[in-house]
């Protein structure tokens, strides 16, 4: 631990100082969660929010942490860098003993750094880039996969449905996009298929009518996306209007209700992979009973935020302390009761968990394909 403790210097001591890092009472515990609250991926930013508002009420409602009542924090990013640094700075000055976040890799990425200087666990729920866990920071977990997973079974997965189509590989230029994309093409051009195009496309546009008829011109039969949902919707729903029938697969920012808005009937028929659902598991019964009494389905990283969650409340339980030593010595060691069961961490902060499924999206709904 000495390393991350050696960058606190000066900065950590004024905060406490001036007492910025001491914002809570005796009787409660501050911790956070970040994500885009605003903006074109706000969807992921509410499921974060309702599965952390959640956990903390349960939580508190069977006697809190250590005594104290659990008090959220809440942090927009936008899922842009420079804004989750900022949060992450707003945190740490309000004295978070624990980040449940961000939800973009481009934006976990950079906000690590400071919740590492600052002596804060972080465990994210949905950022999949490798590179989170492999900055050898002591403090940072994830309770989701990693790309190079994702994108080796979707490698396998397309090689094995899809042998002898004619492909294209897109990004969004994306720590989480281009990252899932480039993992996927390395699995596909192992299992012996090279794709026609590889070509990458700016999140936030409207219009894709020319990468869509470059895609035609090329006679393309499968189309992989690394991005997320709003730009493949729009990829797919403009591929219908040029009349291109290609198979649409995708990673797990596809696992939105909000995709469907986007394409319409265009959108029958996607594919895209994701975590066996967490709100199938006998475990989650009980949660997800109570979000759908609220009108909620816990879809996406709902659950995924209720679990980080869930696991530095045991962490700290267990640790009898909220120091983040002792806390990531709980949490490198021993395993956690979560909506998706037991869980762990490897050395690197990566769970234990269930790999990836893929599933399909019919009349508006999805659910795991038996392709």
């Amino acid at each position: 631990m000495t390393g991350r403790k050696a960058t606190l210097g000066f900065g950590a001591v004024f905060l406490a100082a001036t007492g910025l890092a001491g914002a809570a009472t005796a009787d409660e515990l501050v911790i956070g969660t970040a994500g885009p609250l605003t903006g074109q991926y706000a969807i992921f930013g509410e499921q974060m929010v309702r599965g952390a508002e959640m956990a903390v009420a349960d939580i508190n409602a069977a006697g809190g942490v250590l005594g104290k009542t659990l008090v959220l924090e809440l942090g927009d990013d936008a899922c842009e860098a420079k804004q989750a640094v900022a949060v992450a700075n707003q945190m740490a000055n309000k004295g978070i003993a624990f980040m449940a976040g961000h939800f973009c890799s481009s934006t976990s990425i950079p906000a690590s750094e400071v919740y590492y200087e600052e002596d804060i666990v972080q465990i994210s729920p949905a950022s999949t880039n490798p590179t989170l866990t492999e900055q050898g920071f002591d403090n940072v977990f994830r309770v989701c996969g990693r790309d190079d997973q994702q994108g080796e079974m979707a490698g396998q997965f397309l090689a094995k449905n899809f042998a002898g189509k004619r492909f294209a590989v897109l990004h969004d230029k994306t720590a989480y996009g281009k990252g899932l994309a480039d993992e996927t093409k390395k699995a596909l051009n192992a299992n012996g298929i090279q794709e026609v195009m590889y070509e990458a496309y700016t999140a936030g546009e409207k219009d894709y009518t020319a990468l869509v008829s470059k895609l035609k011109a090329a006679n393309i039969e499968v189309i992989y996306v690394g991005g997320y949902h709003t730009e493949a919707g729009l990829i797919v729903r403009q591929a219908r209007q040029q009349g291109l029938q290609a198979q649409l697969v995708s990673g797990d920012a596809l696992v939105t209700e909000e995709f469907w808005s986007i394409t319409g009937d265009a959108g029958e028929g996607t594919l895209f992979s994701f975590s066996p659902d967490p709100a199938k598991n006998p475990e989650a019964a009980d949660v997800v009973a109570r979000f759908l009494d609220q009108g909620y389905r816990p879809e996406g990283y709902t659950l995924y935020t209720y679990a980080a969650i869930q696991v530095f409340a045991q962490a700290a339980e267990m640790a009898g302390t909220t120091d983040a030593d002792k806390v990531i010595g709980v949490l490198r060691g021993k395993t956690f009761d979560t909506v998706f069961g037991t869980i762990g961490f490897d050395a690197k902060g990566d769970v234990s968990a269930p790999g990836y499924v893929f599933y399909e999206w019919k009349n508006g709904n999805y659910d795991y394909t038996d392709m």
